[in-house]
């Protein structure tokens, strides 16, 4: 890929003037269109309502914030020292965003073929049945089924910190898992939002440790 658009890609707007909005704009069509398609192929009986409703699962925030939490992107997206304080490196919108605009980038560089091909490559292990895509769990409470069915104790949230001002505050909650000595953590405009971005967290890591 070019590097200026790899950069673009990865930059959030309290970085730079030149940063990844109109890219997320593209890879959003991108990523509808791509999705579609690979409902189409998998779920031949589903009528267009249900492919619907399980596409909107599929591309919506809380699904690609964990998808780019296990591509790592807190690690190289670009953030203003002010949104790095009030925790964007781990702010569910600016993840999800920041993915969207890495594959209207990889659409502009190589065209849609390449770029349907990192779709499917990133849900590559979601669950795409019917029964499971459509019903639109929170990360919470997908972590807590996933963990049940291992016979496993319930995580246990902690808020660890908040930043700014009362009005505009961040929360920061910490998501242990105490059986397998795993902790993750997440940041939102509320203890809930924090919360289940810390589960979504969570979900991706316990799936790659333990799938």
């Amino acid at each position: 890929m070019q590097p200026r658009l790899l950069e673009q890609a990865l930059t959030h707007r309290s970085f730079s003037a030149t940063h990844y909005e109109r890219l997320e704009f593209l890879g959003d069509s991108v990523l509808n269109l791509a999705v579609s398609g690979l409902l189409y192929e998998r779920l031949e009986r589903q009528p267009e309502g249900d492919l619907s409703r399980i596409r909107a699962n599929l591309v919506k925030q809380d699904t690609l914030h964990g998808l780019a939490l296990r591509l790592n992107l807190p690690a190289y997206v670009r953030l203003g020292e002010g949104e790095v304080k009030s925790g964007g490196r781990q702010r569910a919108s600016i993840l999800a965003d920041t993915l969207e605009a890495l594959i209207g980038a990889v659409y502009l560089d190589a065209g849609f073929e390449p770029a349907c091909q990192l779709v499917r490559r990133l849900y590559a292990d979601v669950d795409l049945s019917p029964g499971q895509s459509a019903q639109g769990k929170d990360a919470k409470t997908a972590l807590q089924e996933w963990l049940q069915g291992r016979k496993i104790k319930l995580p246990v949230y902690t808020v660890a910190g908040t930043q700014g001002e009362a009005h505009q505050q961040t929360f920061e909650v910490v998501c242990a898992v105490a059986e397998w000595s795993c902790r993750s953590h997440g940041a939102g405009p509320s203890r809930r939002a924090a919360e289940q971005a810390a589960a979504a967290a969570m979900l991706a890591l316990l799936t790659k440790r333990h799938p």
